[in-house]
């Protein structure tokens, strides 16, 4: 897709594509064929610039036709480099400026438990936007009204553009930091959907608090002349011997998964 595209980010997409398979098929409430349905869970991208992945699992879960991701960026279709509201059914949110998510997210979940309904609220976010200070706002106001039904998932995957998280603008100890604003914090291997998704569901039986998952990634998962390298964070790998070997490294992770687990 990106290379399709001619542009776009690698690393995000990359890393996060265990989290959305979870997501889609093991912890949404959702209907692909009524995406619509008042009663679905909402999942809000925050970091809205690794929605390839996002666009690649919805497809495969039914959301609408494959062939269509090849159209990723270009000029009249549904599918941008950003998420957009509207433009595609099933994406609930426009997103851009980072740290904007958990803003739209704990609004939804205010609301849901307004009006005492069942659906939950997930937040999908890099850590790099943690830099933001409207997201420890929204943190105050997620713990300040319980919001128990909104649940926080952070990339933790050490990287932005310019460098690693650390180097930019120091983000540990994170966990500590969450707590002292009054959310639950758990952590996984977020690359592994199994111990993912026994999180989530940890997250989902705590009834007092909201909950922040923080998800260790390995950016540019899979391939191994883009993991943990911070110059992939918005860079696609060149048309020709690089992209086939992206992709064969892909193919041959997917398979190695497969049978491991048959």
């Amino acid at each position: 897709m990106l290379v399709e595209a001619g542009s776009g980010h690698s690393a995000g997409p990359l890393g996060m594509a265990d989290i959305f398979t979870a997501m889609y098929f093991h912890v949404l409430v959702h209907d692909p064929k009524n995406p619509d349905w008042k009663d679905r869970d909402r999942l809000i991208l925050s970091n809205g610039h690794i929605v390839p992945v996002q666009y690649a699992a919805m497809a495969r879960a039914g959301y609408f036709p494959k062939k269509l991701l090849m159209s990723l960026r270009k000029f009249g279709s549904p599918l941008q480099g950003h998420p957009e509201y509207r433009s595609l059914p099933g994406i609930e949110t426009t997103s851009g400026p980072l740290g904007s998510g958990s803003s739209q997210a704990i609004g939804m979940a205010y609301a849901a438990l307004m009006d005492k309904a069942p659906w939950r609220v997930y937040c999908l976010m890099s850590d790099g936007e943690l830099q933001a200070g409207q997201t420890w706002e929204a943190m105050l106001f997620a713990a300040r009204n319980k919001l128990y039904n909104c649940t926080f998932i952070i990339d933790r995957n050490n990287i932005q553009i310019d460098g690693t998280t650390e180097e930019v603008m120091p983000l540990e100890p994170l966990q500590e930091k969450f707590e002292a604003f009054g959310l639950q914090v758990l952590r996984c291997a977020g690359n592994d959907i199994r111990e993912f998704v026994q999180v989530v569901a940890h997250a989902q039986g705590i009834s007092e608090k909201p909950t922040v998952i923080i998800a260790d990634t390995i950016p540019g998962y899979g391939v191994d002349f883009m993991e943990y390298d911070f110059s992939w964070h918005g860079k696609i790998p060149a048309s020709g011997a690089e992209s086939k070997r992206a992709i064969q490294q892909i193919r041959s992770l997917g398979g190695k998964i497969t049978s491991e687990h048959e």
